[in-house]
């Protein structure tokens, strides 16, 4: 008889604060972490430490006229927010972006970001997208990964819809990423979808406040979070060293190995990576797993 699926460990009382943005589109990226950690047991605070706002939609316009991904083979998502972006700015009209060529058609996100590529936002693109489109979800669930996914561009031309970084130095991965298409031999089109700020010099109030209780674990999910926390906190006269001295047990986790090289290279050390980064699931498994008193990894 076959065993049942092990219980997933729990984070039962342990206060976990997380650093996903609460605003912006993609399903509210903030708000479905704290519901898995919830799940979990935990205690979620939110510490917001950047904010993600959807362009003017006339930023994306010109790649949404009638015809105009007709030069295109390939529609590449980085994020979730890139994608909500890109549906909320698709005209209303029923006329797809792409109806004169008859070539395939990539659409490619990472992980569970291609829950959001449903039948009606393909329709939207091209024409006969039933036979045309083509959905690509790669392996790993990295920009990198998404570029080895993709193939040789033998010249072909993707279009890409990225975040714009405001107020933050933009971290190396969408630049790795087009970098990484161009050397795959693709012409890789960078479209402005949405931008990415600083949430503003309070965001790190729930660590720094002096009511501010003991958090078990702090959770990023993006380079620009850490470096958004690590602006915070300067703008409150704290520093790194200082919300560590604090909190000397409060234990540290990236969501996936991308995140966390981006927060070493800023000189936070990162105590948990997730292995599976396809979804928020994987930082969470993480998580318990170092709190675990069976701690295996």
């Amino acid at each position: 008889m076959a065993q049942p699926p092990p219980e997933p460990l729990s984070l039962a009382g342990r206060r976990v604060a997380f650093t996903t943005p609460q605003t912006g589109g993609g399903g509210a990226y903030g708000g479905r972490l704290g519901a898995l950690l919830r799940q979990r047991g935990a205690s979620p605070v939110p510490v917001p430490t950047i904010a993600v706002h959807p362009h003017d939609p006339d930023r994306l316009r010109p790649f949404l006229l009638p015809g105009a991904l007709d030069p295109f083979a390939a529609l590449a998502f980085t994020s979730r927010s890139g994608i909500s972006a890109f549906a909320r700015a698709l005209p209303s009209s029923h006329h797809p972006l792409s109806d004169a060529s008859a070539l395939p058609f990539t659409v490619a996100a990472l992980g569970s970001d291609a829950d959001l590529l449903d039948g009606a936002f393909l329709s939207r693109l091209c024409g006969n997208a039933g036979t045309r489109v083509t959905v690509l979800v790669p392996d790993v669930a990295t920009p990198a990964g998404l570029v080895e996914a993709l193939g040789r561009g033998s010249g072909r031309r993707v279009l890409c819809p990225v975040p714009e970084v405001v107020g933050l130095r933009e971290p190396p991965v969408v630049p790795d990423f087009l970098a990484g298409l161009e050397a795959a031999g693709w012409v890789a089109v960078r479209a402005p979808a949405y931008a990415t700020c600083w949430a503003g010099p309070g965001c790190a109030e729930a660590l720094v406040g002096p009511d501010a209780a003991a958090p078990d674990a702090v959770v990023f999910t993006s380079t620009a979070e850490v470096e958004g926390l690590l602006k915070g906190l300067d703008a409150a006269g704290w520093s790194w060293a200082r919300l560590r001295a604090r909190w000397p047990g409060m234990v540290v986790a990236a969501h996936g190995p991308v995140t966390a090289a981006g927060a070493r290279s800023l000189g936070v050390e990162v105590d948990a990576v997730s292995a599976r980064f396809s979804s928020f699931h994987g930082v969470v498994d993480a998580l318990a797993t170092t709190f675990s008193p069976q701690k295996t990894v």
